[in-house]
């Protein structure tokens, strides 16, 4: 079957998209892939197709590669799109900048559209062998996946299963010209070393040995799939109740979690977590540990990469962006008839406001306390410990003081004082719009 046959099979499913964009670099395998889908587009239907190149301008000879970009995209009749970025420093250069691209294709993809990227089979194989050397498991040698969520669209890799002496055999044919990036011969990178030093070594033992790798990938994948079922299994009962879910926190069962296996526990904490974080290597899942054995009165926390893990409630809670950063200033409610936006704490409204006087909306410091009707004066901490009030939350649970006393606790309205309730709707970027593909 030709190179062109196959490249229409794999993008049958994604036909009906409103858009194709191509990641081109300019490379050989990109170049390839442009050109067989501007070869399609003359006899097929097919969805519009465009092109994005992104600028790292990490050395001089990349300086030249948007205009060669442009020049090809022009002969086969495709709009293309600049992006130029900055890469932030780092301990991995090749890291940051593969980030930093895929935050500009994410930031181009439209609903529904797809993003397509040249990886080979070659390249399936190097990265199963790079993380196998660093210990990867199941998820990571299952390699990259065909098809994956990006953006408000679709990543989609449709040559895994083509290697790439068969896209320089297409390039050479067909008389295409591409750039060189020099850095693919610098063997300080890992990739680069296992490219030109180590699978040549393989293969020459060993024709078959992508081809052999790239199918243990797949059967990788596959069994990825049963544990992501299990998973979910597992995750079902855990994910239920909560007497919080105003928070906007995604949180699960702890004691539900205590009656899986250990390794159980750590397939359904990976699987919760995917989206959410870099997951932890083998080493640091002994925070888990910690924190699911920590004393029933303590509040262990577990920092990962992208937020932490807190423990309260009987329940485990996923924490980032600003639920990270704790608010302080206290402010003051001018139009208490509209709605107080909180600096970096989302917004509270009145649901009840039966008093007068200057209202402030202050955060805890310690020594609180309530006139509460029938209980006389109680103290706060008390109050909220009674409550379960997570601790995490309770740093940055909006109070209500009339002058100097406090009135009333942000959706807690057994604890308000006079005819008010105050009503708190948490941060914003805390409500996890993810959440909803794990219940």
């Amino acid at each position: 079957m030709s190179l062109e046959s196959r490249l229409l099979d794999a993008l049958q499913p994604w036909r009906t998209a409103p858009h194709w964009r191509v990641a081109f670099s300019g490379g050989l395998d990109s170049t390839v892939l442009l050109h067989l889908l501007a070869r399609l587009s003359t006899r097929e239907q097919l969805p519009p197709i465009s092109a994005i190149h992104v600028h790292h301008g990490l050395q001089p000879a990349a300086e030249e590669w948007p205009t060669h970009c442009q020049s090809v995209c022009e002969r086969l009749g495709v709009t293309l799109r600049v992006a130029h970025v900055q890469v932030a420093s780092g301990p991995s250069l090749e890291r940051a900048a593969r980030e930093a691209r895929y935050e500009v294709f994410s930031g181009h993809l439209k609903p529904a559209e797809v993003l397509l990227t040249a990886q080979h089979r070659d390249d399936q194989a190097e990265t199963m062998l790079f993380r196998l050397l660093r210990g990867a498991g199941v998820r990571g040698l299952a390699g990259m996946p065909a098809v994956r969520a990006l953006g408000e669209g679709w990543l989609v890799r449709p040559l895994l299963d083509v290697g790439r002496n068969e896209l320089e055999v297409y390039a050479r044919e067909h008389g295409l010209v591409w750039v060189e990036d020099p850095s693919n011969q610098c063997f300080d990178h890992s990739r680069n070393f296992l490219r030109h030093r180590v699978m040549p070594v393989l293969q020459q033992r060993w024709p078959s040995a992508a081809t052999s790798m790239v199918r243990a990938a797949k059967h990788l994948g596959e069994a990825q799939h049963l544990l992501n079922d299990l998973a979910e299994i597992d995750l079902r009962q855990a994910q239920v109740g909560g007497r919080y879910p105003w928070l906007g926190v995604p949180s699960l069962c702890l004691s539900s979690l205590r009656t899986l296996s250990p390794a159980r526990q750590r397939n359904a904490l990976r699987h919760w977590l995917v989206n959410w974080t870099t997951l932890p290597d083998t080493d640091h899942w002994a925070g888990w540990d910690a924190l699911r054995d920590a004393a029933s009165d303590a509040a262990p926390i577990w920092p990962l990469a992208d937020g932490e893990l807190h423990r309260g409630d009987g329940r485990i809670w996923w924490l980032s962006g600003p639920w990270l950063v704790t608010p302080s200033a206290s402010v003051d409610w001018l139009r208490p008839d509209c709605l107080l936006q909180l600096p970096g704490n989302g917004s509270v409204r009145l649901k009840k406001h039966g008093t007068e006087g200057s209202l402030q909306v202050r955060y805890r410091r310690g020594g609180e306390s309530l006139n509460l009707p029938g209980r006389g004066h109680r103290d706060l901490k008390r109050l909220l410990n009674e409550a379960g009030l997570p601790s995490f939350a309770r740093a940055r649970l909006p109070l209500l003081y009339c002058g100097d006393e406090l009135v009333a606790v942000a959706n807690l309205p057994q604890f308000d004082v006079q005819a008010l309730s105050l009503s708190w709707t948490p941060p914003a970027d805390a409500r996890f719009e993810l959440m909803g593909s794990f219940e």
